[in-house]
C-alpha cells in the first residue's frame, strides 16, 4: 500500500482538482455557464461577473479547498511532505485541465493557495502578504497573482530550517505550480504590457 500512496496521491488530488466548482456553483445556482462570458474563464472573479456575489465567494471558497484537500488527506493518511505537495500539484493541474469538463480550466489562483496553506499555512500568509502589497501598489490583480506565485518557492527555499523545513518536492511542486499559473495568465501579460489591463476598483468599458 506505501507503494502505491504516491500514484493514488497524483490520482485522486488530479480527480479532486478537477470539479470546476465556477460550472458547478453556477449551474445549481441557475446561472450562465462562466465559461460562456466575460473572460470565459471558470473562476470566481469571472462568476462574479454574473452579478452573483454569493457565488463568486463560494466558487472561491470551494476552489481553494480542493487545491488543500488532497494535500491534508495525504499528510492525515501518513503519507509524507513531499507526496502530499505533489498531490497538491495534481489538483492544480485538474483545476487547469479539468477531466470532467472538456479540460476547460481556471487560472488556479485559489487552488494554488489552497495547495499552500495545506503545505505550510505561514508559507501561505507570507505569498497572501505579497499577493496583498502588490495590489495595494500596482492596482493589478493578475500582475499579484503572478507574482505570488513565483514568491511562493523562494520563500520555501530561504525560510527552510528557520519558520519551516522545505524538501525537494515541495520546492519542485510550488516552482511547476508558479510557472503553470504565470502561463495561464498569459493574456494578461500581454493587457499589462499594452497598458489595457483592468485595474482594482476601475469601471469597465
Amino acid at each position: 500500500m506505501d507503494s502505491l500512496m504516491p500514484l493514488l496521491a497524483l490520482l485522486g488530488g488530479y480527480l479532486v482538482g478537477s470539479l470546476s466548482f465556477a460550472v458547478i456553483i453556477s449551474r445549481f445556482m441557475g446561472l450562465s455557464d462562466p465559461r460562456t462570458y466575460g473572460s470565459k474563464n471558470p473562476g470566481a472573479t469571472n462568476v462574479l461577473r454574473s452579478g452573483n456575489k454569493k457565488a463568486a465567494v463560494l466558487t472561491l471558497l470551494f476552489d481553494a479547498f480542493k487545491g488543500w484537500l488532497p494535500v491534508w488527506a495525504v499528510l492525515m493518511l501518513g503519507g509524507d511532505a513531499s507526496v502530499a505537495a505533489l498531490a497538491g500539484l495534481a489538483a492544480f493541474v485538474g483545476h487547469l485541465y479539468p477531466v470532467f469538463f472538456r479540460f476547460q480550466g481556471g487560472k488556479g489562483v485559489a487552488t494554488a493557495l489552497g495547495v499552500l496553506v495545506g503545505v505550510n499555512a505561514l508559507l501561505a500568509l507570507a505569498t497572501l502578504g505579497t499577493f496583498a502589497i502588490v495590489v495595494y501598489f500596482s492596482r493589478f490583480v493578475s500582475l499579484a497573482s503572478m507574482v505570488a506565485a513565483v514568491f511562493a518557492p523562494v520563500y520555501l527555499v530561504f525560510g527552510d530550517g528557520v519558520a519551516w523545513q522545505a524538501q525537494g518536492a515541495q520546492v519542485l511542486s510550488l516552482s511547476v505550480m508558479g510557472l503553470l499559473l504565470v502561463w495561464r495568465h498569459r493574456e494578461n501579460i500581454n493587457r499589462l504590457f499594452a497598458g489595457t489591463e483592468s485595474k482594482v476598483g476601475s469601471k469597465k468599458s
